[in-house]
């Protein structure tokens, strides 16, 4: 069984910064390549950043520069780094990988920005 277990999050100004966590067990979790999805209310789940297995990264166009998503391979967890937030990414963040033919997610996060 894989299980990816989510921290971070929370309510924040605009402008201001969140971390999330992933903690993965199950998987060979250095091969992986992991994600960062979001679902915002009355909207359809995006994923809004990659990182493969050589640490290689990936954004969605409206978070670029400004979220990073990092992994620690001997901790098993990749990060969120999310600064200069905007009310527009506002929504359940889910962290996600694909192992064993199956798609796994985490519990997901709410975030908040507010104006």
């Amino acid at each position: 069984q894989v299980y990816l277990v989510q921290r971070g999050g929370g309510s924040v100004q605009a402008g201001g910064s969140l971390r999330l966590s992933c903690a993965a067990s199950g998987i060979n979790f250095r091969i992986h390549t992991m994600n960062w999805h979001r679902q915002a209310p009355g909207k359809q789940r995006e994923l809004v950043a990659s990182i493969n297995s050589g640490g290689n990264a990936d954004y969605l166009d409206v978070v670029a520069g400004r979220f990073t998503i990092s992994r620690d391979n001997a901790r098993n967890t990749v990060y969120l780094q999310m600064n200069s937030l905007k009310p527009e990414d506002t929504a359940v963040y889910y962290c996600n990988t694909h192992s064993r033919g199956h798609d796994w997610w985490g519990q997901g996060t709410q975030v908040t920005v507010s104006s």
